[in-house]
């Protein structure tokens, strides 16, 4: 567990800083003092037994491999279950993974999945109890949750993270399922080096380079000199980690070259969104024609929160055996776009399509900004990608604003 997580529980969501031009020394390598901020260079190899060292110290991995036609997050074992060589194409309504003509390890943006699904469970058991001597009886739900160790995490799910662990872990009312999820995660971030046709986290100001929330930063590097990583440290933790696997010093030009890759990803984005006075914007358009346009082509089947690594919508749900025996309470998933999930006394306050699409959306982008003090949008792009129908949020701002009335 990390002394920065270990400081912040149980109210405070973990988030370590990076403090730039920062040289505390923490640990040593065959090249001199590492410390929080520096840089280092990792070769394959050495990043392979990176990921050994930390399933060697109890973590799951937790990163990007292929399956079911995508990549997706998921279990891994070390760096060959990693989707050595596939990158993707993404537009409005369309991903495919296509074959690359080298061996990147991270050569694509992003999938389907954040790894919201990791913390926020999609379903999660809030109590279950037994009748038992005429009464009832709560069954204790004490269970050892791994701690996970994320890697190849970008900056656009970093500030997701972010944003759910204001939620759910700041306040007075602490998710206690959510906070002992996150307990002890380490974060082997990945600075963007492919930007997907849907991407706009330039827009959001989100990445592509990672700036927050990791413990090590990697960019990844492949040509004439070899395939390897140059890391950036973000915490005691991964200084410690990165000392053990030996790196080598990072040469000018290997930090430029990082640099570079990262400046022509930011270049390359896929989307852009105008963010300029966005929430008085909407607001003041509550009534815009434009809503029942896009109310005509919204099949409200909920993809674009399953997906979105900022989402919290859930229901709960009582279960009750057959036998009368025993009962458990669960909380799951829900949405907006759901009709029952605004039911009050009486009936549903959405009832329209139009009117829950414009809860998400003037949710996500203006009164979010009211509520938690920040965007809800990282600018992932995975709700234009996994929309059935192709609704691109960036192009239903866009076309609210070229019409407005009222500057």
């Amino acid at each position: 567990m990390s002394s920065a997580w270990a400081r912040r529980l149980p109210h405070r969501p973990w988030q370590p800083q990076v403090h730039r031009g920062l040289r505390r020394r923490v640990c040593r390598c065959k090249w001199g003092l590492v410390g929080v901020a520096d840089r280092a260079t990792l070769s394959r190899a050495r990043f392979a037994r990176l990921l050994g060292i930390l399933r060697e110290d109890g973590y799951q991995l937790v990163g990007p491999t292929v399956r079911d036609g995508a990549i997706v997050n998921d279990a891994i074992g070390g760096i060959d279950d990693l989707p050595e060589g596939w990158t993707e194409t993404q537009e409005g309504g369309t991903y495919r993974l296509l074959r690359r003509d080298d061996r990147a390890l991270f050569g694509f943006s992003v999938g389907p999945q954040s790894y919201k699904p990791f913390f926020f469970a999609a379903t999660v058991s809030l109590w279950r109890a037994r009748r038992r001597d005429g009464s009832f009886v709560v069954l204790d739900k004490t269970r050892v949750l791994p701690k996970l160790a994320l890697i190849g995490a970008r900056s656009c799910d970093l500030h997701g993270l972010a944003i759910q662990d204001k939620i759910l872990l700041e306040g007075s009312f602490a998710d206690p399922e959510y906070e002992a999820r996150r307990r002890g995660t380490f974060v082997v971030a990945v600075n963007c080096g492919h930007a997907g046709g849907t991407c706009f986290c330039v827009s959001m100001q989100t990445g592509p380079r990672v700036t927050r929330g990791f413990d090590l930063a990697l960019t990844e590097l492949l040509d004439a000199d070899g395939h390897r990583f140059v890391v950036e440290i973000g915490s005691e933790a991964g200084a410690l980690a990165l000392a053990r696997v030996d790196p080598e010093e990072t040469s000018e030009a290997d930090r430029a070259a990082a640099d570079d890759v990262v400046a022509r990803t930011a270049s390359n984005m896929g989307r852009t969104l105008d963010t300029d006075g966005i929430k008085e914007l909407l607001y003041r358009n509550v009534d815009h024609p434009r809503w029942d346009d896009v109310a005509g082509r919204c099949l409200a089947c909920t993809n674009c929160t399953l997906v979105c690594p900022t989402c919290f919508c859930s229901t709960t749900e009582d279960l009750l055996d057959v036998d009368g025996e025993s009962a458990e309470r669960v909380q799951r998933w829900d949405s907006c776009f759901t009709m029952d999930h605004s039911h009050l006394h009486g009936g549903s306050v959405r009832p329209s399509i139009r009117s829950r699409y414009r809860q998400w959306l003037t949710h996500k982008v203006a009164s979010w900004i009211d509520q938690f003090g920040m965007s809800g949008c990282v600018g992932c792009g995975r709700c234009i990608t996994w929309c059935p129908v192709g609704i691109d949020i960036t192009e239903e701002v866009a076309a609210i604003r070229l019409t407005d009335g009222g500057a």
